[in-house]
């Protein structure tokens, strides 16, 4: 937590609201990246809207890490990937894949994702997303205790 910036935290916590909220008003549809990802196979009827959200996504913070590299890391530190703990013997590339099974799990089993409960649901007054994120952040905290991974 060394390098945690609030400016920067707020900024994109401000822009993650704003995305939500133009998704919720321009199209009616929660800015949940499980659903919205989950709909494409089999293909919904309202694919190209899901695509579009998407490809902005992953564009813009591609733009954003390219254009400020240390936005959020840290200054000059180069923002990078998590490395899978090496005590535990795993290869990094199958680590992350094992945590990106983990997170698809957890998403269909919850019901929606950190995305959808986390920032959609909260701000709704939903009983069950205040529920399912006290559960992700529990789960969490447990996680980076045990492999010290943050």
């Amino acid at each position: 937590m060394e390098s945690f910036s609030p400016l920067s935290a707020a900024i994109g916590g401000s822009l993650i609201g704003l995305a939500a909220a133009v998704l919720w008003l321009g199209n009616g549809r929660i800015a949940g990246i499980a659903g919205i990802f989950g709909q494409l196979l089999p293909p919904a009827q309202t694919v190209v809207w899901r695509l579009v959200f998407l490809v902005a996504l992953v564009t813009a913070t591609f733009a954003a890490a390219k254009l400020l590299p240390g936005l959020g890391v840290g200054g000059d530190i180069p923002a990078k990937l998590v490395e899978a703990p090496p005590a535990w013997g795993i290869p990094t590339p199958i680590w992350l894949a094992m945590a990106g099974l983990l997170v698809g799990v957890g998403t269909k089993i919850g019901n929606g994702c950190t995305s959808g409960h986390g920032v959609c649901g909260l701000a709704r007054l939903s009983l069950r997303s205040l529920v399912a994120v006290l559960v992700f952040f529990g789960v969490a905290i447990i996680t980076v205790t045990l492999t010290g991974v943050v």
